[in-house]
């Protein structure tokens, strides 16, 4: 017996998308007239893990400040660190310093429009990399995010939660484009934002969805088939805050150093206070020097 065709998604999402989609700096026109590929490129750094309503006043400081790579690359990584604030996973801003210094220095100050050319750069993965492909320059690639593994599940596989992400993602995702590159593009976008505001993973609010004719979730009656993606691990408590605490120290004060002895010295647990400024270390976030501990320079 031949196999059933996926359902057009497309058709209905792009459609959805123009009349629905949130208004963030990231989609407007006047925002890519004025930072290109480079604003995309800080977007989607900022992105990881991280709510839009979150990033949102972040990156407009950020790209206030420095508005192509080679702005930032001029500045210590101790200007990104304190910049970051409390975005959470501080690692990016070192990479996206070292990634706007690779740009500087390889590329003449802009940004690669080719997926393996960006890929190079320190700290962009597969989805980073393609999804600037996609966004910034419009060229026809999938995009999985999270949202966009949930939407694939539920209206393809009609499964209530996405298994752990795999290759067969982006084969799902590349066989719902569109042929014409703006429409794929859109369909990209419009993916990722139904999961993020429709087909939520507690809430789904499937009387708005544009796909619920063709949802194999719905049409199964909504079946919980179960969650086996990892957990994150509860943040309050855990070396990630503990983490966080001696990096907001280090940014709030004077020149941005401290005495190693006196960051965060009541914390209640000595042990996990020494493990997390070993590793902030270990990861270039610090340095310690002479007793003292101070963002890198």
């Amino acid at each position: 017996m031949d196999a059933v065709p996926d359902p057009d998604l497309a058709t209905p999402l792009v459609a959805w998308y123009r009349a629905a989609a949130r208004d963030l700096p990231w989609r407007r026109a006047a925002f890519h007239e004025r930072y290109g590929a480079w604003g995309v490129l800080v977007s989607e750094f900022m992105l990881q893990q991280t709510p839009a309503s979150r990033v949102i006043p972040h990156l407009e400081a950020w790209l206030n400040r420095w508005p192509t790579p080679a702005a930032l690359a001029a500045e210590p990584p101790a200007a990104a660190v304190h910049q970051w604030a409390n975005l959470g996973y501080p690692r990016r801003a070192l990479w996206l310093h070292r990634a706007a210094a690779q740009i500087a220095e390889q590329h003449g100050g802009t940004v690669p429009r080719d997926v393996d050319a960006l890929r190079a750069l320190s700290g962009v993965g597969d989805y980073t990399a393609r999804a600037v492909a996609v966004f910034a320059f419009g060229d026809r690639h999938p995009v999985v995010d999270t949202n966009t593994r949930r939407v694939l599940a539920r209206a393809l596989d009609g499964r209530s939660q996405p298994g752990p992400p795999s290759a067969h993602d982006l084969t799902r995702m590349a066989g719902a484009l569109p042929a014409g590159d703006a429409d794929a593009a859109t369909t990209n976008a419009a993916t990722m934002e139904l999961g993020a505001v429709v087909c939520t993973a507690r809430a789904p609010r499937c009387g708005a969805c544009p796909i619920a004719d063709v949802c194999a979730w719905r049409a199964a009656g909504y079946p919980d088939t179960g969650d086996t993606r990892r957990r994150q691990a509860r943040y309050e408590g855990s070396d990630r805050q503990a983490r966080g605490a001696v990096l907001a120290v280090l940014r709030d004060a004077a020149a941005h150093t401290v005495g190693q002895a006196d960051v965060i010295a009541d914390w209640p647990d000595a042990r996990q206070r020494d493990r997390a400024i070993d590793s902030l270390i270990a990861d270039g976030l610090i340095e310690a020097r002479d007793g003292m501990l101070r963002l890198p320079h």
